[in-house]
């Protein structure tokens, strides 16, 4: 019982010396998960029982973004979408995978924001409003580079989806020499 009372004790004197701009990339946490959520999920989902547990499973990853929390909402995105589509039979539609993947992306880079961030750091918005800017810069190129690949892929006809597969390779191995040549400078 004493352990409780402690971090309840810990809790509040979090919240009281919590400052603006870390809080306000927490709630963005919350925010992008419960969109993330809503663009997943089916509709009847929504207004069934499940509702609390989604709200909950959206705060989660606000509140503790150094935990498994992030990566348990990000799972339970998906979940939600392959329900959706094979379960309930919604059709694949390229906005609605594109836009999850792009929630998917900001929700994890937020989290890894608000990792960085303490409760009561006192943060420059420039640092927050460059954060954001590289991460949109990812996620539209991300988004451009899918659908010219998806373009591809539909001009190759009886072949299926080997140029996207080839493609997606390619990028994946430029990504890992790339990553591995930032760390090796370093």
């Amino acid at each position: 019982m004493g352990q409780v009372v402690d971090r309840v004790r810990a809790a509040r004197h979090a919240a009281r010396r919590a400052t603006l701009l870390p809080f306000l990339v927490r709630v963005g946490v919350f925010l992008t998960v419960l969109v993330g959520f809503t663009v997943a999920f089916p509709v009847d989902v929504w207004f069934g029982d499940a509702l609390p547990a989604l709200l909950v499973t959206a705060l989660l990853p606000a509140l503790g973004p150094r935990r498994f929390w992030p990566t348990f909402a990000a799972l339970v995105t998906v979940a939600g979408w392959l329900y959706g589509t094979f379960d309930q039979g919604e059709p694949i539609a390229l906005w609605r995978l594109l836009l999850l993947t792009a929630l998917l992306y900001l929700g994890h880079n937020l989290c890894a924001l608000a990792a960085l961030l303490p409760y009561d750091a006192v943060v420059d918005p420039a640092l927050v409003a460059r954060w954001l800017t590289r991460t949109a810069g990812v996620v539209l190129v991300a988004g451009v580079a899918g659908v010219l690949l998806l373009t591809v892929a539909g001009v190759g006809g009886d072949r299926g989806m080997l140029p996207v597969t080839i493609g997606g390779l390619g990028v994946a191995v430029v990504v890992t020499a790339l990553l591995g040549w930032l760390l090796r400078r370093r």
